[in-house]
C-alpha cells in the first residue's frame, strides 16, 4: 500500500446515471464525424489492416498517433454482435459474480452507457485514489485512457491488476510529449543553463508534468526533482516549483501552463514555446535564458475546439449567461470566459448555484450533458455547437467492458496495464510531491 492520501471528491454511480441528449447550444444531430455511430472495434480492425495506429473518430481524429501508440486486438465476435441490452445484462451479471473482487472506475468524459456501470465517477486522479478505497479488490477496471490506468497501477498494490478495457484508448495530448523528446530537450537546457543553483539555492530549471502524461514522464520528473500537477492544483505546483528553480519546463499541455502562469503574473514574453525536434525547441538561447516557464508544444484536441466566437454567440443568445471553461482551452478563450477551472471546479460551481442560471461550458460534451441532466433547474449547454467527444474515451464501449469482466469471472486478466517497477518508483515520488504541495 502506498502512502498516498485517499481523500477524494466523487459523484456516485447513481448520480451519474443520466441521459446524454444534447443541449441548447448543440446543433441537432450535428457531430464531428459519422464514424462516431460505429463500434470502436471497427477502428481496431482498420488499424490492424493499415499497420498504423490512429485515435479514431472524435476530437483527435486529425492528430497523428505515434507508432508506439498501444493497439487493441480484435474484440471477439460475440461482443461485437451482442445487442446493447444484452451487453448491459452481461456486465451486471459479471459484476455481481465478482462482487468486491473488482472495482470499476469511470472517467467524467466517458459515454453514459459505460458510466452507468462505474462504482466511482471522477477525473483521472480522483479515480486513481478511489481505487485505494477498495483494498479487497483484486482487479481495478479503469474506463478511461492509458495514462490514467498507468497512474492507478503506480498507486495500487502490486497484487492488484489494473485493466484498461480497450488498449487503444490512449491520449493524443499525452502522446505529444514522449520520453525521448523530453530527454533531448532536457539535455539542451542543461547545456545552456548548467546545473548549479543560484545564491538562493534554486536550480536553473525543474520539470513539471501534467497528470495527462505517460508514467515514463512522471518518472522523469521524479528523478530530476520535479513534480506532477493536475488542472486543479497547477498554480500551487508552479509556486512549489518556483521556490526551487529559476525556471520551469512544463509539459505536455501548453494551454494549462500558459493560463496558470499568466494568472500568477508571469509575462507572456517569459513563456516561450518548446517545439520538439527543432534546435533549441524552435526558439533561441537568449529567449530561454529569460524564460520563467518553458511551454511544451502540446494541447488537448477537445479543448482547443472552443473559441471566443462561441462565447460571443452564447452571450448574444443568453444575456447574463455564466461562461465557465477548462484551463486546457486556449488563452483567449479563458480570458473571454467568466471563470475557468478543472472538471471538478465546473461541477462544483454548478452545484453551488442557488438561483436558476444559464451556464455555457467549455469542456467535453459527455460531462456537460450529464450535468445538464443532473441539474434541470439550470440551462446548461456546451459552447461547441458540434457534438465532438474525446476520441480516445470513445474507444471504451460496453462490449469491451463486458469482455474484460467476463474474463475475470473465468479467471483470466485481459488488458492488464503494468508500469515497470523502476519507472513506477520514481513516478510515485513525483506524485507524492504533488500531494504534499496542497493549495
Amino acid at each position: 500500500m502506498t502512502s498516498v492520501a485517499t481523500s477524494i471528491s466523487l459523484i456516485t454511480r447513481a448520480e451519474a446515471e443520466r441521459g446524454l441528449k444534447g443541449s441548447p447550444g448543440a446543433s441537432a444531430g450535428s457531430t464531428c464525424g459519422a464514424d462516431l455511430a460505429k463500434g470502436p472495434w471497427e477502428f481496431d480492425a482498420a488499424e490492424a489492416l493499415r499497420g498504423l495506429p490512429a485515435y479514431g473518430p472524435g476530437a483527435s481524429v486529425g492528430d497523428v498517433a505515434p507508432a508506439s501508440t498501444p493497439r487493441q486486438g480484435q474484440l471477439p465476435q460475440e461482443y461485437r454482435d451482442a445487442p446493447e441490452a444484452e451487453l448491459h445484462e452481461r456486465i451486471r451479471a459479471a459484476k455481481a459474480t465478482l462482487g468486491d473482487r473488482v472495482v470499476v472506475l469511470g472517467h467524467f468524459y466517458q459515454r453514459d452507457e459505460v458510466v452507468e456501470h462505474a462504482d466511482f465517477v471522477g477525473d483521472s486522479f480522483q479515480l486513481a485514489n478511489a481505487a485505494l478505497t477498495r483494498p479487497d479488490a483484486e482487479a481495478i477496471v479503469f474506463c478511461g485512457v492509458h495514462f490514467m490506468a498507468e497512474t492507478a497501477d503506480i498507486l495500487s498494490r502490486d497484487d492488484q491488476a489494473v485493466i484498461l478495457p480497450n488498449l487503444a484508448a490512449g491520449c493524443s495530448m499525452a502522446d505529444m510529449a514522449d520520453i525521448d523528446s523530453v530527454e533531448a530537450c532536457w539535455a539542451q537546457l542543461e547545456e545552456l543553463f548548467g546545473t548549479e543553483p543560484d545564491e538562493d539555492g534554486r536550480v536553473p530549471v525543474i520539470p513539471v508534468t501534467y497528470m495527462n502524461s505517460s508514467a515514463a514522464l512522471k518518472g522523469f520528473c521524479g528523478e530530476r526533482g520535479g513534480i506532477v500537477c493536475t488542472s486543479s492544483n497547477a498554480a500551487t505546483v508552479l509556486e512549489w516549483a518556483f521556490e526551487r528553480a529559476q525556471r520551469v519546463l512544463f509539459f505536455p499541455d501548453q494551454h494549462l501552463g500558459r493560463n496558470t502562469a499568466k494568472a500568477m503574473g508571469v509575462p507572456l514574453a517569459q513563456m516561450p514555446m518548446w517545439s520538439p525536434r527543432k534546435p533549441w525547441g524552435g526558439t533561441d538561447p537568449e529567449t530561454l535564458q529569460d524564460a520563467r516557464v518553458i511551454l511544451w508544444h502540446g494541447f488537448c484536441s477537445v479543448h482547443k475546439r472552443f473559441s471566443v466566437a462561441q462565447i460571443e454567440k452564447a452571450r448574444a443568445e443568453y444575456p447574463g449567461v455564466r461562461v465557465i471553461v477548462h484551463p486546457e482551452c486556449p488563452m483567449e478563450v479563458v480570458d473571454a470566459a467568466d471563470e475557468y477551472g478543472s472538471t471538478d471546479y465546473i461541477r462544483k460551481a454548478i452545484a453551488r448555484a442557488e438561483e436558476p442560471t444559464v451556464f455555457a461550458i467549455g469542456t467535453e460534451i459527455n460531462l456537460v450533458n450529464r450535468l445538464a441532466a443532473e441539474y434541470p433547474q439550470h440551462t446548461i449547454f456546451c459552447l461547441d455547437p458540434v457534438i465532438c467527444p474525446c476520441s480516445t474515451m470513445y474507444r471504451i464501449h460496453p462490449g469491451y467492458l463486458a469482455w474484460v469482466l467476463e474474463g475475470l469471472v473465468e479467471g483470466e486478466v485481459r488488458n492488464r496495464i503494468e508500469v515497470p517497477a523502476e519507472v513506477a518508483g520514481t513516478a510515485r515520488v513525483a506524485l507524492e510531491r504533488m500531494l504534499a504541495a496542497r493549495p
